[in-house]
């Protein structure tokens, strides 16, 4: 119930006034029937701007940190999050993959539309990055078509460590569905799950247009930290002079 408050009364009519979303594509999204969306993830608001404009509820894969923080304003994410029907999904390894597989599967099976990002983190440079291999394998189990999406706007109303969006153009653009029954039965196969993947990936860029990266996210995102990290410790270390 409080998903359809926050779609139709709360949350989706603020939406769409702040960001007066063009949506592009919305006949690809089938009007019943399981299928998954799969998406580049850019900002926080993309968990909130697709269902806000899809006539059909929508239940994504957030990640678990969102239902895990400390304090008041923890509690209140975690119960904003559940009520509106996310599901939480920790990244840390490969056991907590398959338990999102599993949690994935459950929202297919019940006729529903499954949101996911396969990049599995949001991109903090705006760029699309490789993806995990976790939607194909839902595809394959559930066998159900994947529709490729694309947040367009969304990085630069709220880029990472934003709280608050600014006013930005936002489009959402939705691709043909990708149809992979010539797979069925090759869940366990790594080359075709990396094919699969790979495909959906290149339809996201198709529709995006963004720069793209041929490695995980999460890896950049590790390497530029430590990067950083060691260059502040460097300057501690050697601060500059002034000069004369």
């Amino acid at each position: 119930m409080f998903y359809y408050v926050l779609k139709y009364v709360l949350l989706g009519p603020l939406l769409r006034l702040v960001f007066r979303p063009r949506i592009e594509g919305l006949e690809h999204i089938p009007s019943s029937g399981p299928a998954i969306v799969a998406g580049n993830h850019l900002s926080f608001s993309d968990h909130f701007l697709m269902p806000a404009i899809l006539k059909r509820r929508i239940t994504f894969l957030a990640k678990a940190e969102y239902f895990t923080g400390p304090g008041i304003k923890g509690r209140l994410t975690a119960t904003f999050f559940r009520s509106a029907g996310q599901i939480p999904v920790d990244r840390s390894g490969k056991q907590a993959g398959q338990a999102a597989i599993r949690e994935g599967l459950g929202v297919l099976r019940k006729d529903e539309l499954l949101g996911i990002y396969p990049e599995g983190t949001r991109s903090h440079d705006g760029r699309l990055y490789k993806g995990k291999v976790g939607v194909a394998v839902m595809a394959l189990k559930a066998q159900v078509p994947v529709i490729p999406c694309a947040m367009i706007g969304t990085f630069e109303a709220q880029p990472p460590g934003q709280k608050i969006p600014s006013i930005h153009p936002v489009v959402i653009r939705f691709g043909q569905p990708l149809d992979f029954s010539r797979y069925a039965g090759m869940e366990d196969e790594k080359a075709v799950l990396r094919a699969i993947t790979d495909e959906i990936m290149y339809a996201i860029l198709s529709l995006s247009e963004q720069e793209y990266v041929d490695r995980y996210a999460a890896v950049v995102k590790a390497e530029e930290a430590k990067e950083a990290a060691e260059s502040a410790a460097k300057a501690r270390k050697f601060p500059r002079m002034p000069l004369s």
